[in-house]
């Protein structure tokens, strides 16, 4: 809606859906792959090519590429619970964790016990690796994101497990980025992004940022 009123005043716009949930596809409540952690990496890397100066139709391409690149896997722990509504979007069993679920409540792939960290990891890690568009060296950037109620602390424990079965995978993490940046509400759970980068991505993740959620090169 926004780029149709955007076009009506005579703006020039271009749109890039972000598709990187490898979780599922085309269910019930999507519509091809969902969006995950991939936008939050994206509008970095394309913030700091547009503060480069780089053109419209060029930002639009850097941007598919980033999306191209990455994959993520999310879980939940707890349901989330919408203001508005008042209550828990779903119900999730305390002894049991949801696999694959997507950032707005969308159930996952199964529901199933709870196991330890390691092995949440390695369900999460499993699709991932198998649709990464990858061969054995290629450089990428992990990218561990809370859903708005799991600690820090937390997200550097899944972290250790996805780069222990990113590098035994024979990729090399380069880059990485951990915390809250991309919730829902106040889930406890966590999605896993792994994004392949080359010179132009890895120079456009480094460059300099001042927001609220990345500071780094200032």
């Amino acid at each position: 809606m926004a780029a149709e009123l955007l076009k009506a005043d005579g703006i020039e716009v271009e749109q890039v859906i972000i598709d990187d949930d490898v979780a599922v596809q085309d269910s019930l409540y999507t519509a091809g792959r969902r969006g995950v952690g991939a936008t939050v990496l994206a509008e970095k890397i394309v913030g700091a090519a547009a503060q480069a100066g780089a053109g419209l139709k060029d930002l639009a391409a850097l941007c598919k590429q980033v999306n191209a690149h990455a994959r993520s896997m999310g879980v939940a722990l707890t349901p989330c619970t919408v203001p508005a509504v008042g209550k828990p979007s779903f119900d999730l069993p305390d002894d049991e964790y949801e696999l694959g679920i997507g950032i707005h409540g969308e159930p996952g792939r199964q529901r199933l016990k709870m196991e330890p960290a390691d092995k949440i990891v390695e369900r999460m890690m499993e699709p991932v690796i198998q649709d990464l568009p990858y061969r054995s060296g290629d450089e990428v950037l992990i990218f561990v994101n809370g859903m708005g109620g799991t600690p820090v602390l937390e997200l550097y424990i899944l972290y250790r497990k996805v780069y222990d079965i990113a590098t035994q995978t024979g990729l090399t993490v380069s880059r990485n980025l951990v915390g809250t940046y991309m919730t829902s509400l106040d889930m406890a759970g966590a999605s896993v992004t792994l994004l392949k980068l080359d010179d132009q991505l890895r120079k456009y993740w480094d460059a300099p940022v001042k927001t609220a959620g990345m500071r780094w090169g200032v």
